[in-house]
């Protein structure tokens, strides 16, 4: 295991990565000065890195100019920083290669690797011998890996950790959190729908999504699990728990609005860039009732 993983590796453990939005008009545009607000106010209330461009940020939807100027508005806060690379719909590798070494320019600490239809060991190669950056591997729910293939990139040396997204397959879950931890690697949390038991299961980061508004109702289930007071740790999961139910919930791409919609109602953002052009459309009417989750 090359050492920047390692250290990589140790940075991150315990820690809340919030899996950021990219505010935006409905047009798709960016106000750099509002993606700076938003970040900074998720590392004030609780994330302790950042995750940004990956799957709740919107990445594989956004030009160079704009990934650039968002991961050099998210180093300036000087939290860890990972940035998503690939996810094209193409699965361009040259395109993953060429936004990892831009992350690495711009001072991230590491790149989330979106998985790849492909041979995904041999991407996840060539974005370590072009960037050089330690990398965060991701089972995601629309591309699971097979167990075969995730031994193979956790034996990366350039993996530091990965990250399990599968939303409802529990044994998935657990089997990518084993894989992980006798690899050596990190195992890194994303399931917004699994969160308590995925951290009883061996979870010894959290990289999610809910935590793009709220934070501090994740990073209190972190704490929780930390400490020794069992019924604290029931009551924030139950928290999490009711918001994660109207958030993540059909149509599951819906969730970047949902939280979209939260970050505006805490102030976050302005409702001018609490908008997702690249999800589904979602009734209006449904904004109440994930307002109302998070109370």
């Amino acid at each position: 295991m090359d050492i920047s993983a390692q250290v990589l590796r140790d940075r991150l453990r315990g820690s809340l990565v919030a899996a950021a939005a990219t505010p935006m008009t409905e047009a798709g545009e960016v106000d750099l000065d509002i993606v700076s607000r938003y970040l900074a106010s998720l590392v004030a209330d609780g994330a302790d890195a950042l995750a940004v461009l990956a799957h709740t940020g919107r990445g594989p939807f956004l030009t160079p100019p704009v990934r650039a100027a968002v991961i050099g508005r998210a180093v300036a806060l000087g939290v860890p920083v990972l940035v998503g690379v690939g996810g094209a719909a193409a699965d361009d590798l040259d395109g993953a290669i060429g936004e990892a070494r831009v992350a690495a320019d711009l001072g991230a600490a590491g790149v989330l690797v979106f998985p790849s239809a492909g041979d995904r060991p041999a991407q996840h190669d060539a974005i370590w011998q072009a960037a050089r950056l330690p990398m965060i591997a991701f089972d995601l729910y629309t591309r699971p890996c097979p167990p075969d293939v995730m031994r193979e990139i956790l034996r990366h040396p350039g993996v530091a950790g990965l990250k399990t997204a599968l939303l409802s397959d529990a044994m998935g879950c657990q089997r990518a959190i084993t894989l992980t931890r006798e690899a050596g690697r990190l195992a890194i949390t994303g399931e917004d729908r699994m969160f308590g038991p995925s951290l009883l299961w061996g979870a010894e980061a959290a990289l999610v999504g809910i935590a793009a508004a709220h934070p501090d109702l994740t990073a209190a289930v972190l704490r929780a699990f930390a400490g020794s007071d069992l019924r604290e740790f029931d009551q924030a999961s139950a928290r999490l728990d009711r918001l994660a139910t109207a958030t993540f919930t059909d149509p599951m791409e819906g969730y970047v609005q949902r939280m979209l919609w939260l970050a505006a109602a805490e102030g976050r953002i302005p409702d001018t860039h609490a908008h997702d052009p690249y999800g589904p459309g979602l009734p209006e009417d449904e904004r109440a009732d994930v307002l109302k989750s998070a109370t």
